[in-house]
């Protein structure tokens, strides 16, 4: 009797979402436990914890999303082992890559979903609660600088959280300088706000450029607005993939460095490829010619522990692309280059039969 490839096909997809689904659901399920108990003091209420815990588990998804890859296929592959299905799937003449063909489709399928829908998904929800945790600091504290021609402006602050369409900064000093850097005024404040309307600030201290204080509300248009602020001081992952591109070329266009933005982009872009060197490397140590008393606890100690070194190597890569050792591009896609490379040699060498 000869499989139908399509029938097969959806089969063993099937099974390889079952396996990363099953995987998914536990680690999903930790994360949000742990973090659930980890905010829940924090919070005014349960289900503000439990939001806040969602927000954090969707931050994470990217980190243990390969290795959710890498052993959601090594489970399918077990599964298919010791139910001896594999036995019936080979014995249709099939290779290891062909059985092999619809692990990567699902691969580069939650590869795809994630750079796309869940990446924009949790920039948006992230960004309605902005803390200093997704900015760019300087000895933990918050500078903005702006330069026009009619002076210089800078502005410290401890920290910074968003309401609505304003930025507020708490405990704020404001350094007003004319063209020739002379200190021309000192504002500061218990809360800065940054509207589209300039800077402002409610019974603020000032002092003239003769030192002379005074307490009252203040106000000063700028040519900061919150969305450059955000644009300018955000970290790359706070970033949508679908905005990247374009927040890239404005940077580049008044000099920000933008290298570690660039890292960001390419790692979302080549996702998928990600997502399928590790399921082909689950692949690999699925292959074994045992039919019975199949060791996986053994293969997925080790393959936990090969998941952890390809981590390594995955950061290693990413730092050396971000501090311009490689070109970002080569930096993101050369680990996963190498992982199907290595795998593939392993598989074909590998007599299953």
């Amino acid at each position: 009797m000869r499989l139908k490839p399509k029938i097969l096909t959806r089969f063993l997809m099937r099974r390889f979402f079952y396996g990363v689904g099953l995987v998914m659901l536990v680690v999903c399920g930790i994360i949000m436990a742990v973090t659930f108990v980890e905010r829940l003091p924090s919070n005014p209420t349960a289900m503000a914890a439990f939001i806040d815990s969602w927000r954090r588990l969707l931050e994470y998804f990217p980190m243990f999303l390969p290795m959710a890859i890498f052993m959601g296929t090594l489970l399918a592959s077990y599964n298919l082992t010791k139910s001896s299905e594999n036995i019936i799937i080979a014995s249709a003449g099939l290779s290891p890559f062909q059985i092999a063909r619809p692990s990567l489709i699902g691969a580069t399928i939650i590869g795809i979903f994630a750079t796309t829908i869940i990446n924009p998904y949790s920039v948006d929800l992230n960004s309605k609660d902005i803390t200093p945790d997704h900015l760019v600091l300087i000895d933990d504290e918050i500078w903005l600088r702006e330069s026009s021609d009619n002076g210089f402006l800078t502005m410290n602050a401890k920290n910074m959280h968003k309401s609505g369409n304003i930025l507020l900064f708490d405990d704020a000093t404001i350094y007003v300088q004319n063209t020739n850097f002379k200190l021309e005024q000192r504002v500061q404040a218990d809360t800065v706000k940054l509207s589209d309307a300039g800077l402002s600030a409610s019974k603020a201290t000032t002092w003239d450029n003769k030192g002379v204080p005074s307490r009252t509300d203040w106000h000063m248009d700028t040519l900061l607005t919150p969305q450059t602020v955000l644009d300018r001081y955000l970290q790359p992952d706070q970033i949508s993939f679908w905005e990247l591109p374009h927040f890239i070329k404005k940077m580049q266009e008044i000099g920000v460095p933008v290298r570690g933005h660039l890292v960001q982009f390419w790692t979302l872009l080549f996702l998928p490829l990600t997502l399928v060197s590790m399921a082909t490397l689950g692949v690999a140590f699925s292959q074994t010619r045992q039919r019975r008393n199949y060791s996986f606890g053994i293969k997925f100690g080790i393959g936990i522990l090969t998941c952890f070194a390809v981590y390594f190597l995955i950061n290693m890569f990413n730092a050396l692309g971000a501090t311009g050792v490689f070109p970002p591009i080569l930096a993101i896609v050369a680990p996963p280059l190498i992982i199907i490379a290595a795998a593939g040699v392993f598989i074909t060498t590998f007599d299953t039969i």
